[in-house]
């Protein structure tokens, strides 16, 4: 076998994450039990951070602002769309410092690099998952049952996991060349969830090229796709959930291109 430098076009090599799946299983794992690992109150923070969040934002824009909630009890509509964001921002979070938190790794043994981030992101999916139990006790407390809408939830939740992909290797890619990043991840992150009708619904912003605009962001894709398949807050609208999947799709792409071109420079930088 000849090994020589490559040159143009670098393939993404995506098989490579099926070949190594059993390393990002692992690595799944392993990042959950380092994240609870002494802890007091271990995988409940998953249930804690959005609970909270979701009493703050109920007092705040749901009492006090009254901000409309479409006709659904205001806890249960923050909270809904509490749990793709909160994904999300754990993804960013994770994935955006993975690479120069396994620097040791990266140095020293080969294996495809992108697994890291990938496995980063995943692993918020086991907190969603408790989270998601929260969702369906205040449903049941409140009185709202789903539709056949809901079926369509696994859709939105690939959304959301495309959109963190996309962001989170892009960052940790970034992370390496420039260690700013994991100071400009909390005001990004605090930015980006006022720009996601979290607190407000989409159908606040009345002009449709606005809502068009809003749309560039994919989270706003998914937080309106979750609300209308669990709780049928409104007619199913599919330009501003096309416009947000084309931005993941394309996102995607262009931060494992930027991946594989700093890819070869890891080693030498974390």
């Amino acid at each position: 076998m000849i090994i020589r430098p490559q040159h143009g076009w670098i393939p993404l090599n995506l098989g490579d994450l099926w070949r190594y799946r059993e390393l990002l299983l692992f690595s799944v794992w392993r990042d959950m039990k380092l994240r609870y690992q002494q802890t007091a109150l271990g995988v409940a923070w998953a249930v804690i951070q959005p609970v909270l969040t979701m009493v703050i934002f109920t007092v705040i824009f749901g009492h006090f602002a009254k901000i409309p909630s479409e006709g659904v009890p205001y806890p249960v509509f923050s909270f809904t769309a509490l749990l793709p964001w909160t994904f999300f921002a754990y993804a960013l979070s994770q994935s955006s410092l993975s690479l120069v938190a396994n620097n040791n790794l990266i140095s020293k043994v080969y294996f495809p690099r992108l697994v890291i981030p990938v496995a980063s992101t995943l692993s918020g999916l086991i907190d969603f998952g408790i989270a998601f139990v929260v969702l369906v006790v205040l449903m049941l407390i409140y009185g709202i049952h789903p539709t056949v809408a809901v079926l369509a939830l696994p859709l939105f939740l690939a959304l959301a996991l495309l959109a963190a992909l996309a962001v989170g290797i892009w960052l940790s890619a970034l992370n390496v060349e420039y260690r700013d990043v994991r100071y400009a991840m909390p005001f990004l992150t605090q930015i980006w969830m006022y720009a996601t009708p979290i607190v407000y619904p989409l159908s606040l912003i009345k002009n449709r090229y606005a809502q068009i605009i809003f749309s560039l962001n994919p989270m706003t894709g998914v937080v309106d796709g979750f609300r209308w398949a669990v709780l049928g807050t409104n007619t199913f609208d599919t330009i501003p959930i096309l416009v947000s999947t084309f931005v993941a799709v394309v996102g995607l792409f262009g931060s494992l291109v930027y991946f594989r071109r700093m890819e070869r420079e890891f080693a030498d930088l974390v």
